[in-house]
């Protein structure tokens, strides 16, 4: 026999969740609407906390925006490394990870991870990819913008 306390634990608990939803969409909305200052944090702000200035001074650049855990970024890691090594002193190859430092992502324009964006000497952005991009296509993008 059913007496019906059991549906309404059911209900309660529902009513709980829906309730938390609400409060998260509404919290999330207020956040979304924030004045664009609100949401990043001052430049000198961003690099205390280990991201790094982008695009490098006076350097042709390509950013590297991306995660340690996602799996496309993973098998990007060590080309990146590789050609940090490859290009010190004659390019700068950054990476910014968007799960630890979320507010980069925006910052960015960021859609999908990874995305690599280049950015010429003179710190205007020349392209960007948004996937898994081999060595090749990386260090061809370099000599299109004079870095031998």
């Amino acid at each position: 026999m059913n007496t019906g306390k059991g549906n309404g634990l059911m209900g309660g608990a529902f009513a709980v969740l829906l309730v938390a939803v609400l409060v998260g969409v509404y919290a999330f909305g207020k956040r979304a609407e924030a004045p664009a200052s609100a949401q990043t944090p001052p430049r000198s702000a961003v690099q205390a906390a280990g991201v790094p200035t982008v695009p490098a001074p006076g350097m042709v650049t390509m950013l590297d925006v991306g995660a340690t855990e996602c799996i496309p970024c993973k098998m990007m890691a060590p080309i990146i490394e590789e050609l940090r090594v490859e290009y010190e002193g004659r390019a700068a190859v950054l990476f910014i990870d968007v799960w630890k430092h979320p507010e980069q992502g925006a910052r960015f324009g960021v859609q999908g991870i990874p995305t690599q964006i280049f950015y010429d000497a003179g710190g205007r952005e020349v392209g960007r990819h948004v996937g898994f991009l081999d060595k090749e296509s990386i260090r061809d993008t370099f000599a299109k913008l004079g870095v031998r």
